[in-house]
């Protein structure tokens, strides 16, 4: 199937069984904002404990925060949102239309990139089991041109964009032929900067309201924090603050589904270390997010890392997990060395004190942050791009969710085969002996192929189908989702086997091992 249309089979899929609806569908909705559905707020649930727990529980100095959305507006001008938080922006003058220049020029290169994927396809039919892709990924003279032209050009836009020399990156657009992908003209105006941040205002009357603005991260609240956490919580150096929240960001070319949106949730942990140390703990926290994705067992070819050439203002080091959706590969996650910029300018505009009194080394310092900071919305598209799957069968073909079983919304349906003869009692009786411990979901409308074909849809990882050798025997058929294999198991191990395999501590274990 082509990027393409994958991608639109994922957005209709989402609707369909209910994971995603557009925000206020019956008014026509609103661009770029969205609803999560009944089983879409169970798998963002899912994913967020999945984060949290391996964050904070399997570190013992790292604690979790949830700070306020609304902060007092001079957080935002110390942090540098008011004066420096804005993205490239052009106009295409025939189609009216808005566009990131930054997003223009990537999207380009991702259809050079696209090209290699199309020589690596052609060779590994070619070849057979006799192919090294990373051999022909390092001597193919067309893949190496066609990585070496997208690395100028990225490197070109980063040198630009860092000196913001706008009328550059208008030239690299026109020199690159970009056109506009509504009405195929390139007839751009200049590049200009656009503030990100929604403003609100705060008081009971106009004229005493105070200005503020919705947060466009959560990674301030952590900081000025910092102090109160460490003296509360008696917490040494190094150590981090988790946290999951809303964030909001007035984004001009907000698309690709629910990838770039206005209202959106990050998931972030900044890790306070000694000023010297930061090379060693952004190495180590690099190659720790990436087991934690590994993990879930998404395929290890769909992440790579990007180092970034331009770095933010506060950074000395960057570096994105991106990871390959069906438009191609793109920012995950994003592992940032912030030296000691948000604790001085903090303490620089509060006029407060932000520093460490070091025990062990008798001085005081203003500590330096690892941050790590991955999008919850992007993560949830992620899963359910990668997890959707079309698998043809001898008898047909199957859509089937392949959710990693720790993630799924349920992790079981409990399937009378026929609705009489005592089998629905018995299966309710089931439901009530795992709902304590695992969500599951009874269904007894439609034939049970139907039903197994349902709970494939929604990535539902076992099927218990109560039968009438059930009553015989207290036994059941399990059947799995992703090899649509069937064994008989007794009722009383029902909860013993769902443990080892879907539940959040067996798979933290794993994490570990």
């Amino acid at each position: 199937m082509a990027a393409e249309d994958l991608f639109k089979n994922v957005i209709s899929h989402a609707k369909e069984y209910g994971f995603i609806f557009p925000s206020s569908e019956i008014y026509d909705g609103l661009s770029a904002v969205y609803d999560y559905a009944q089983l879409g707020v169970l798998l963002k649930n899912n994913i967020r404990q999945y984060w949290w727990e391996a964050m904070v529980r399997l570190n013992e100095n790292i604690v979790g925060l949830d700070a306020a959305i609304l902060m007092h507006p001079t957080t935002w001008k110390a942090s540098g949102h008011v004066d420096a938080f804005s993205d490239p922006l052009i106009d295409n003058k025939d189609s009216k239309k808005r566009y990131r220049a930054d997003v223009l020029i990537e999207d380009h290169v991702a259809k050079l990139e696209a090209k290699i994927d199309k020589e690596v396809q052609k060779a590994e039919k070619r070849f057979g089991e006799a192919f090294d892709k990373e051999q022909f990924m390092s001597t193919n003279p067309r893949v190496l041109e066609v990585k070496e032209r997208s690395e100028t050009i990225l490197k070109r836009m980063a040198r630009s964009l860092e000196a913001e020399d706008l009328a550059d990156v208008k030239a690299l657009i026109e020199e690159l032929e970009i056109v506009c992908p509504v009405s195929g003209s390139k007839n751009w105006t200049e590049v200009k900067q656009f503030n990100l941040m929604f403003g609100t205002r705060l008081g009971a009357s106009a004229e005493s309201a105070m200005e503020l603005y919705l947060r466009p991260e959560t990674a301030q609240g952590i900081f000025v924090n910092f102090l109160n956490v460490q003296k509360t919580g008696r917490m040494k150096i190094p150590f981090g603050i988790a946290q999951t929240g809303k964030a909001f960001r007035n984004e001009i070319v907000a698309r690709q589904f629910i990838f770039r949106m206005r209202e959106f949730e990050q998931m972030e942990m900044q890790f306070f270390i000694p000023p010297g140390t930061q090379k060693t703990w952004y190495a180590h926290w690099k190659e720790a997010r990436l087991k934690w994705h590994l993990s879930l067992g998404l395929g290890q070819d769909n992440y790579r890392f990007h180092d970034h050439e331009k770095l933010a203002h506060y950074a000395d080091a960057a570096a994105d997990i991106e990871f390959k959706f069906p438009f191609g590969f793109k920012e995950l996650e994003g592992i940032h060395s912030r030296t000691d910029f948000d604790l001085s300018r903090h303490e620089s505009f509060s006029g407060k004190k932000m520093q460490y009194y070091d025990a062990e080394q008798e001085k005081s310092y203003t500590p330096y942050v690892i941050e790590t900071s991955i999008g919850l919305d992007r993560m949830f598209l992620a899963v359910f791009s990668a997890s959707l799957q079309e698998e043809e069968l001898e008898n047909g073909s199957r859509t089937v969710m392949r959710i990693p079983s720790v993630l799924a919304p349920y992790k079981a349906a409990i399937l009378p085969l026929v609705k009489k003869d005592g089998l629905p009692e018995i299966s309710k009786e089931i439901v009530d002996a795992l709902k304590y411990d695992f969500n599951v979901i009874y269904d007894e409308k439609d034939a049970v192929g139907r039903r197994y074909r349902r709970q494939d849809a929604i990535g539902t990882p076992f099927c218990i189908t109560v039968d009438h050798q059930t009553i015989e025997d207290q036994t059941v058929t399990l059947r799995h989702r992703d090899n649509m294999q069937q064994e008989r198991i007794a009722i009383a191990e029902l909860g013993q086997v769902l443990q080892k395999e879907v539940s959040l501590s067996s798979w933290l274990k794993k994490l570990e091992a």
